[in-house]
């Protein structure tokens, strides 16, 4: 959701701050007021492609900033800046970060819907089909596209399995002979996972065992033999135990000594034990660092790690034995991958029929609210059509796609080439409220969904817009009074004159508002559009 924007050098807009109601917002004023420059500056502050024309006259750059509250922010929601310079360089920062123009557009496009009259909607794209028909059909759709999802992640696993294990069957003499080669030279040598390390670690003892031995008798000679530390510590102990009879104080110091004689003596004990197991071996010493060198030629040739070694040995073991077998290791990787192919078409077909039963409800839901919108005998269609396996894609195996028939009789076809910009407006205001809360998009922005509406046709579309308002942001650029009056907020687009006109934003109220929904009504401000203008504004605040 937007919650405040603020524009500065865009186009004739010099100056201007918007803060958007949570619900319906309307734009409104004379043609050629510059409400497009305000259009212009949402979209770059969801990601669109800059323009440098875009830089208002004599200005050296371009600012557009705003905060917004996405899903999962946290108070304080995300604040863009985007600044573009008249020399076309931009710049981009999320929340006082540099950041790219993909990085803004995957943030926060996806988060706001530009339902202009003649720019690229999301709604002719037909790959955001399947997306609008999965949210309708809800839980059932998202379960059945995870299990595809899943079963096409492990056929794609087996496929490349096999295909690997066929390349290896397709070996040249040359390669095997080098794998057999590769494979006779690492087994001669049989290096096992963690030997290298556990040599490493037994070579320091093996290498100094007579230093080792000497240091641990030594030591023990020292702490036990005549006159050693155990003896000294004893004796200390038993003068202050003899001499604590006349200072209570002594006590204390003569237990600590014994408790530390009781550990030295444990050390000592255990300095033997090590002296009796450590031993200088000749034989020993030759043998861990010949099998050191043995592993480290190893590591040489096919490592640089004796992980890489292991592997290499698997490498060559398969390619050998591909070649020897008989077909047996590909018969086996085919029927892995005719196994999953199957489980991904009982997938395929779970998620087809899921789709199948909700793409009717859906049409149908959409259009009861065309003809709300006063669109005659317009329908809706969603077809699901099967694809070839090889087209098959992560959205599903078959193609979804809208389409339109402008009045009963006419054959169905394509939103995206037989609606008109008005149309396709208002089939997506009439798919936004059927999807309600499950659409993800938070915030709408409609630029002319009521060109060439008016009489019935514009109290429905004023309705629809206030009952869409209810699950979106909805901020709409109108030339109808019926709109501007269901409106929680209401912002005037004036143009000043002079040499260098410049667009304003005002939000108006009381008689403002009465005044300027007056003009749009009849043209002019007189007493009896105004009185017209009241009456409308209390009929709404009433319901």
């Amino acid at each position: 959701m937007i919650d405040e924007l603020h524009v500065r050098d865009v186009a004739l807009i010099r100056d201007a701050a918007i803060e958007p109601a949570a619900g319906l917002t309307v734009l409104t004023g004379e043609t050629g007021a510059g409400k497009t420059a305000l259009l212009s500056s949402i979209k770059l502050l969801v990601g669109e492609r800059a323009d440098a024309g875009m830089v208002r006259e004599g200005a050296a750059s371009l600012e557009v900033e705003g905060r917004l509250f996405l899903r999962g922010d946290d108070e304080d929601g995300t604040v863009v800046r985007r600044r573009v310079g008249a020399d076309g360089r931009g710049r981009v920062e999320l929340n006082g970060h540099m950041a790219s123009v993909r990085e803004l557009a995957e943030r926060v496009g996806a988060t706001v819907d530009l339902c202009g009259q003649h720019e690229h909607q999301r709604l002719l794209a037909p790959q955001t089909h399947v997306e609008v028909l999965d949210s309708w059909a809800g839980a059932p759709a998202a379960e059945a596209l995870a299990a595809y999802r899943d079963a096409l992640a492990a056929s794609s696993v087996a496929a490349a399995e096999l295909e690997r294990v066929r390349e290896m069957g397709r070996a040249t003499g040359e390669r095997l002979e080098e794998a057999a080669f590769v494979l006779r030279r690492i087994d001669e040598v049989d290096p096992r996972a963690g030997e290298l390390e556990e040599l490493e670690a037994q070579l320091p003892r093996v290498e100094h065992g007579e230093a080792l031995m000497e240091a641990a008798s030594g030591a023990r000679e020292l702490l036990s033999g005549d006159d050693g530390a155990c003896d000294a510590l004893g004796a200390a102990a038993r003068a202050l135990r003899d001499a604590a009879r006349y200072d209570g104080a002594l006590e204390r110091w003569a237990k600590t000594l014994e408790s530390s004689l009781i550990d030295v003596e444990d050390v000592a004990a255990e300095l033997r034990d090590y002296a009796d197991e450590v031993d200088f071996d000749p034989e020993e010493l030759e043998r861990v660092q010949t099998r050191l060198s043995a592993l480290e030629g190893l590591m040489r040739a096919y490592g640089p790690r004796m992980v890489d070694v292991l592997a290499r040995r698997d490498e060559a073991r398969e390619v050998v034995a591909a070649a020897s077998d008989g077909g047996e290791l590909e018969r086996r990787a085919a029927e892995e991958l005719a196994r999953r192919e199957d489980e991904l078409a009982r997938a395929a077909d779970a998620l087809d029929a899921v789709r199948a039963s909700a793409a009717p409800r859906l049409a149908a839901a959409v259009t009861e609210q065309m003809a709300f919108l006063e669109m005659g005998t317009a329908e809706l269609e969603v077809a699901c059509e099967r694809l070839p396996r090889a087209e098959w894609t992560r959205s599903g195996p078959s193609r979804v796609e809208f389409l339109y028939r402008p009045a009963a009789g006419l054959t169905a076809r394509p939103l995206r080439k037989i609606a008109s910009g008005g149309e396709v407006s208002r089939v997506m205001l009439a798919v936004k409220v059927v999807l309600g809360a499950s659409d993800d998009c938070e915030t709408l922005v409609f630029d002319e969904v009521d060109a060439g509406v008016g009489g019935a046709t514009a109290v429905a579309l004023a309705s629809v817009l206030a009952r869409l308002a209810a699950t979106h942001q909805v901020i709409v650029v109108t030339h109808l009074a019926q709109v501007a009056v269901a409106a929680e907020r209401h912002y005037l687009v004036r143009k000043s004159g002079g040499e260098l006109p410049e667009t304003t934003l005002t939000q108006i109220s009381g008689e403002d508002r009465v005044a300027e929904v007056a003009r749009m009504l009849s043209g002019d401000t007189g007493a009896a559009s105004r009185d017209l203008a009241r009456e409308m504004l209390a009929a709404r605040a009433a319901r």
